[in-house]
């Protein structure tokens, strides 16, 4: 998908942690807007998207001297007490116009010289394995969750065209672990998959979150089913994957590879 890029200076980057988030201190989205423009997106239904006037994934503003900004926020937040951040609750902070920008990589730079107290990274991009030399300094004040919504590549091919192969980003997960970085694959929104994805996880990582539309798009799946994905689930014959007890197959497949105190559902997999 090719999409329109527009510099912004933000007015600016943290912001309250609230709803879904409100167990962190802050969120911090680097652009607005998302090309990978996949399908389910909530942020398709929030004022971000629907006053813009323009298809979700065919734009996206770029933020401007971000770090400058976002160093001085992140000082005063620290000042008043301690200080979580989400990156990113309604952009992905490694879309393809990072690998030229750098705007989250400038971020982390920020906060490897005045560390947050914790930071969750949550992309679905292969991208961040190149900030391996910052989050490495972060130690256990990060968590690189990578969403891996599948391990059956034409699902995701079917509602995601435009988000990175699923086998790119399990290498990720492999590279991040052995880099010592603190992982998580986070299957949201639930997908159909295979009985082997379990299988598939359990050499790359020790946590898994599971969500699903029902429990993560903020309105009790009411945004998502004003999408009209289950028409999507309906095409492929798979409709019975669309359901608030779906998310249950994907988790007692993990049950026979992971130990319960591995697997995290919805918010509580999010969390610092």
């Amino acid at each position: 998908m090719n999409a329109e890029y527009t510099y912004k200076p933000p007015k600016s980057l943290l912001n309250k942690g609230t709803g879904f988030l409100a167990g962190y201190s802050h969120s911090l989205n680097p652009y607005t807007g998302c090309a990978f423009g996949c399908s389910y997106c909530y942020v398709r239904q929030m004022p971000v998207a629907t006053f813009r006037g323009k298809a979700w994934g065919t734009w996206v503003d770029i933020k401007s001297d971000a770090a400058d900004m976002f160093r001085k926020e992140l000082q005063k937040a620290k000042s008043k007490g301690p200080v979580t951040i989400f990156m990113s609750s309604s952009t992905d902070p490694y879309q393809p116009i990072e690998y030229k920008e750098n705007i989250t990589r400038s971020l982390l730079e920020v906060m490897v010289a005045d560390p947050p107290d914790f930071l969750f990274v949550q992309t679905r991009s292969p991208l961040v394995r190149r900030d391996i030399d910052l989050l490495a300094q972060l130690g256990l004040k990060v968590r690189v969750s990578m969403t891996v919504e599948t391990d059956l590549e034409e699902i995701r091919k079917f509602f995601s065209p435009y988000a990175p192969p699923i086998a790119a980003r399990l290498k990720t997960l492999e590279i991040l672990a052995g880099a010592g970085i603190p992982t998580q694959a986070t299957i949201a929104p639930i997908l159909p998959s295979s009985s082997s994805f379990a299988q598939t996880l359990r050499p790359l990582v020790n946590r898994v979150c599971v969500d699903d539309y029902f429990m993560g798009d903020g309105s009790g799946g009411k945004r998502t089913k004003s999408l009209g994905i289950l028409q999507k689930y309906k095409e492929l014959g798979l409709e019975q994957w669309y359901h608030p007890d779906a998310y249950r197959i994907v988790y007692d497949r993990l049950k026979r590879s992971f130990a319960e105190d591995e697997l995290f559902v919805s918010q509580k997999g999010f969390e610092p």
